[in-house]
């Protein structure tokens, strides 16, 4: 299996579980504090999760040929035709 399908079936795995957990608080699922701070952590890390997969799989930084960081401001590369 691809790596990137693994890695949007458990993506959508963390969606589904954040979402059951909000969907119990918002149904009266919570009859105590204690209960309320457990399913509010469980949702705070299925969200961190998300968005740290989220995090690695963007390129935030580009790389020149002798592997420096390259930043855009949107000016068009040397030699680049329009």
């Amino acid at each position: 299996m691809d790596d990137l399908v693994i890695v949007q079936k458990i993506q959508k795995q963390l969606r589904s579980m954040y979402q059951n957990v909000g969907d119990s608080m918002l149904s009266g699922g919570v009859d105590n504090m204690e209960k309320y701070k457990y399913m509010l952590g469980q949702a705070h890390a299925y969200q961190y999760i998300s968005q740290e997969i989220s995090n690695l799989l963007n390129n935030k930084e580009q790389k020149d040929e002798q592997g420096r960081n390259v930043i855009n401001l949107g000016q068009k590369p040397r030699g680049a035709k329009d």
